[in-house]
């Protein structure tokens, strides 16, 4: 039966079985035909059969193991390598078919390849998840052929694996390892100019161009002999919650990821950024109830435990409730932090239900509503309108357009920091934001 199961026969094989059974007709006709179709047959049932040999004679002939990480990164490109080795004594032609997650929605992970005797390669390949949660992955199967080509086997190198799929922590090794080198800005963070003097003492150091003349140290100017100067710090062990909205508003989707997937990418990324910055950070969820919550810290492996909370978080499909957030935060946050409150708001009726808790949250605390742009709106605005559909379609848009407009200036009124940003350039966004807010020492 396993014999049975990898016996494959391949197009070549049919195309001269069509042809011996037109033959076979033709000698009908022509009665002298039976004898060479006769020796046709023969030579290609030969044939499949020593081809048959070849392939299943060697009992270990060929070897296939997919390689990738233990876990992927949502909404980026996940490398996958599957590891091939050639062990027959001539070269083969093969097919491989990775049994990928049906989250992938693909059924074209098909890769044809040639390997010559005793030989190894490597396919490389890559996977964009865009949903947080378990991918299962299923077998390697590799469909061997000699270069004669009637027969084929199947090798099912069964590598049944279950790959968790987190928040874009490649993205935030890449927002950590720009600001570890001071590179930030090729990512789109804005250099922010200090306004001020923080009041946190790092260091007396010589004086150079550009630095401040009240910043002056004339004492021990006096004791070296040369212009010296206090060089002071921003302030740290500031408390930074990033407050992700889980309603139905955050349900849309953008490039096949969600705003709530976009928001938590970005909660991540700007959390460790945070923790760079020696500043605490923390995360709350909220929808129709109150989620869950990691306090504000910076002790070793508090990032560890926002990536867990984050990747455990779903999107429910009801009215969020603000007057629970305002009441869990007032519960929970007792000291003056930024909170950075990742939501949407489509129209200005929408701030109107919840901005009476939002002005009790910026009266606490430094709030930043976070809201997104529809990219689509953008493209539809920006073509022409010919007929008089596309009209109304413009019309409509521009509405829309306009009260996102008018929400930023309704957060204004009520001294209330607000971020409206398409949802690809969330993340830098943000941290632009957060960057800024620091250097004002607004915190």
């Amino acid at each position: 039966m396993k014999f049975i199961r990898s016996l494959y026969l391949s197009r070549l094989f049919f195309i001269l079985l069509t042809g011996i059974i037109f033959l076979f007709l033709l000698a009908f006709v022509f009665p002298w035909l039976f004898g060479v179709v006769r020796v046709y047959f023969f030579i290609v049932l030969v044939l499949a059969v020593a081809d048959g040999a070849a392939l299943y004679v060697p009992k270990k002939a060929f070897f296939a193991r997919r390689e990738m990480a233990d876990r992927f990164s949502n909404g980026d490109a996940n490398p996958v390598s599957i590891f091939l080795e050639n062990r027959y004594p001539f070269p083969v032609r093969l097919e491989i078919i990775d049994e990928i997650p049906f989250q992938f929605q693909k059924r074209d992970v098909l890769f044809h390849t040639r390997m010559t005797e005793q030989t190894q390669q490597i396919i490389r390949y890559e996977l964009r998840p865009v949903k947080r949660g378990e991918y299962e992955f299923g077998a390697v199967n590799v469909y061997t052929r000699t270069p004669l080509g009637l027969i084929r086997r199947r090798f099912r190198f069964s590598q049944d694996a279950i790959v968790a799929v987190y928040p874009s922590f490649l993205q935030m090794r890449q927002y950590e390892f720009m600001a570890i080198s001071n590179r930030l800005t090729e990512l789109g963070i804005k250099k922010i100019r200090r306004i001020g003097v923080s009041q946190e003492f790092e260091q007396i150091r010589p004086y150079v161009p550009g630095d401040e003349v009240r910043s002056v140290n004339w004492k021990a100017t006096a004791r070296r002999n040369e212009l010296m100067v206090n060089a002071f710090q921003e302030e740290k062990s500031q408390a930074i919650y990033c407050l992700i909205d889980k309603g139905r508003v955050m349900k849309s989707p953008f490039e096949e990821l969600t705003l709530l997937d976009y928001a938590i990418n970005a909660s991540l990324v700007m959390s460790n950024i945070a923790l760079i910055k020696q500043d605490k950070a923390g995360v709350m969820t909220f929808s129709d109830r109150i989620g869950q919550m990691v306090p504000a810290d910076r002790k070793p492996g508090q990032l560890s435990r926002i990536l867990e909370l984050l990747y455990r978080q779903k999107t429910r499909f009801l009215e969020t409730d603000y007057e629970s957030l305002y009441l869990q935060v007032k519960q929970h946050i007792r000291q003056r932090s930024l909170l950075l409150l990742f939501t949407n708001f489509e129209t200005v009726n929408a701030l109107h239900r919840v901005l009476p808790y939002l002005r009790r949250l910026a009266k606490d605390h430094l709030l930043i509503v976070i809201f997104f742009e529809n990219t689509e709106l953008q493209e539809l605005l920006s073509g022409p309108a010919r007929t008089t559909e596309e009209i109304y379609l413009k019309t409509i848009a521009e509405k829309f357009f306009y009260e996102k407009q008018q929400i930023m200036r309704e957060l204004q009124q009520y001294g209330i920091q607000s971020v409206l940003t398409p949802p690809e350039k969330l993340t830098v966004n943000t941290i632009n934001k957060y960057l800024e807010v620091k250097a004002r020492g607004m915190i």
